[in-house]
């Protein structure tokens, strides 16, 4: 969760709030949200946005802000920005101008960028990086000993990064400390410099075994290495069987505002004018996504797709896991995209005619023209195309990720009870999924509500019943920095502002031949609907939002719903602003072969996304 409010910050009465503002400061523009006190309720009332102002000519992060929170005055008739620059600060009930809250997230500048080390790759280094990552963090490297690099391959890597900070782990508490010390020493002679610049110590956490403390400090702490600033927080894996996340990402929190922001452009007065600590735009998305997770007890799981990049984060059974596809994206990274996926899957999802080479040349204008939108229905049929291999690499690499611990101790039956398994098996669970949310521009701004759930169904593939939303306007990251101070507001917020619900998918899994019966289903309530589904086939039933329905469905034997295979399952929905997609084209989801086949298939399924 958020790192605490420094104490030279005066408290906040949560009950004298009625205005407040929250801006995102992102890597090109800077989103400003208004939420206020309506009556007894919070409400999310106005968004502006402008040009972040970072870099060179301006090198002020506080610029952009302005501009964004003096439209936001306008849009509301109320000024937050006084004549010179700052934020203006209500006085009393009767002041017609200011705020009383101002909180901020930031990804500008590249966000927060790491360089995390452990003893082994899959274990210690692997537990780094998912504290890392969970922090909001972009990890540059992993250094692990066994990550088949020489020891000066290692050093001339570590020298070429420009990180933030770097986390050390390594080592399980009592155990060997050899280890751990040697990746210290290959870390400290390489002198890695900080990316803003040397005129500040680089920040180095410590959090692995704890009995090597004393060495690690020793050798950060030699004039010889140059200057670093040695934090040391309680293991990341004090035992095989224990991975103790918090402690290493709340001091990152910590020394990314201490540090990191306080020596980026124009931070330090961004830092004075925030009312809480300034939190990595992802690290916020993370914090609200586990707060919904472990109020509602949901499995869920929730995908923001960006130009370069797509961020995947996941709550299973109260596990946080959060991955960063660098090289997966939709403007900047879409010829990786295009060649990582391969144009024949791009294309198998394109139901009307194109020309291949006309398509490899949209793709390298989108590149250099990262900010331009489809002018034709041709061209948003293959950007969706295109964004559904995005996420579904995405997913891929996460459910890679997101794994048990590695190295410990299985027994499973009597013939290997004493071996030594490698566990590591995936924690995502698609069948146990609740709650799968869309963010990024393709899927927020798509032109219709359906291409949003038509995407997120087709790259995803969820099981059973899982219920679709996105994020209205991509105020996630706004809550989850406002949840560190009013956590009701914020929740109460997101419920009412933030959160679009889409509707549910119902999807089978198992495999069978297509034409052969998949599953039958009945919808009553609100709503009256009944039909049989062969495999290849789906069905959208329109629900609204405020409807509620009983839905029965009783798949064939090959075919699970959630029950086990062939077993009938019952559940109590509300729609959404699609409704409820029956799904009978099994789970993998698997097109036909033929190229005629294939397009037909598609092109009818677009066609009962589009029936109202």
């Amino acid at each position: 969760m958020s790192a605490p409010v420094p104490s030279s910050k005066p408290a906040i009465d949560i009950a004298k709030l009625r205005y407040i503002l929250a801006t995102d400061c992102g890597s090109t523009t800077t989103k400003a949200i208004l939420v206020e006190r309506v009556g007894d309720s919070w409400r999310q009332t106005q968004r502006a946005e402008a040009p972040t102002t970072v870099e060179e000519p301006f090198a002020n992060v506080t610029i952009g802000v302005s501009n964004a929170l003096t439209e936001i005055g306008e849009l509301a008739g109320r000024r937050f920005i006084a004549d010179d620059g700052t934020i203006i600060r209500r006085r009393g009930d009767a002041d017609p101008d200011g705020c009383d809250l101002y909180i901020s997230t930031s990804s500008a500048g590249g966000g927060l960028q790491m360089v995390v080390a452990g003893v082994v790759a899959q274990m210690t280094a692997a537990s780094a990086k998912r504290a890392a990552l969970g922090a909001g963090a972009i990890v540059m490297d992993t250094i692990a000993s066994n990550d088949k690099r020489k020891p000066h391959e290692r050093i001339q890597r570590i020298r070429e990064l420009r990180p933030d900070m770097v986390l050390i782990s390594g080592g399980t508490d009592g155990g060997n400390v050899q280890q751990v010390v040697q990746i210290a020493e290959q870390i400290a002679p390489a002198k890695p410099r900080p990316r803003f610049g040397g005129e500040y110590e680089l920040p180095v956490i410590y959090a692995g075994n704890k009995d090597a403390a004393p060495q690690v400090r020793a050798i950060f702490g030699d004039p010889k290495y140059g200057g670093f600033d040695l934090a040391v927080v309680d293991n990341l894996r004090p035992t095989l069987e224990q991975e103790n996340l918090g402690p290493a990402r709340d001091k990152i929190h910590d020394v990314f505002l201490e540090h990191v922001m306080a020596h980026a452009p124009g931070y330090d007065r961004l830092i004075a004018w925030s009312d809480a600590p300034i939190m990595p735009t992802p690290g916020a998305v993370g914090d609200i996504l586990q707060r919904i997770a472990a109020r509602d007890g949901l499995n869920a799981v929730c995908v923001d797709i960006g130009g370069a990049t797509t961020d995947v984060f996941s709550v299973f059974g109260g596990t946080f896991n959060r991955t960063v596809s660098a090289n997966l994206g939709m403007s900047y990274s879409i010829s990786n995209v295009c060649a990582e996926a391969g144009m024949d899957n791009v294309l198998r999802w394109v139901h009307i005619d194109m020309d291949e080479r006309e398509l490899r040349n949209r793709v390298k204008n989108k590149m250099i023209r990262p900010t331009t939108i489809p002018q034709s229905a041709e061209a948003l049929v293959f950007e969706q195309a295109v964004a559904r291999e995005a996420l579904r690499l995405a997913y891929v690499q996460h459910k890679e990720f997101a794994t048990t611990l590695k190295g410990v101790q299985q027994q499973r039956t009597v013939g290997d009870l004493f071996a030594q398994q490698a566990s590591g098996q995936t924690i995502v669970d698609d069948m146990k999924l609740d709650l799968l949310v869309a963010s990024g521009g393709v899927l927020s701004h798509a032109p219709k509500m359906e291409q949003t759930a038509a995407m997120l169904v087709d790259s995803f593939e969820p099981q059973g019943f899982t219920q679709l939303a996105k994020d209205s306007i991509f105020m996630m990251p706004h809550l989850g920095v406002l949840a560190s101070v009013h956590a009701p507001a914020a929740m109460e917020v997101f419920e009412r502002d933030c959160l679009v619900r889409l509707g549910w998918s119902v999807a089978a899994k198992g495999e069978g031949k297509w034409g052969r019966k998949c599953f039958t289903y009945r919808v009553s309530g609100a709503v009256s609907a009944s039909g049989e589904l062969a495999c290849g086939d789906v069905a959208l039933v329109r629900v609204g939002p405020e409807q509620e329905v009983e839905v029965v469905v009783e798949p064939a034997k090959e075919f699970d719903l959630g029950a086990g295979p062939g077993k009938p399952v019952a559940r109590r929905v509300k729609g959404g602003t699609v409704g409820i997609l029956f799904d009978a084209r099994g789970r993998p989801l698997m097109l036909p072969e033929s190229a005629a086949d294939r397009r037909a298939a598609v092109a009818r399924w677009a066609q009962i996304w589009e029936t109202r």
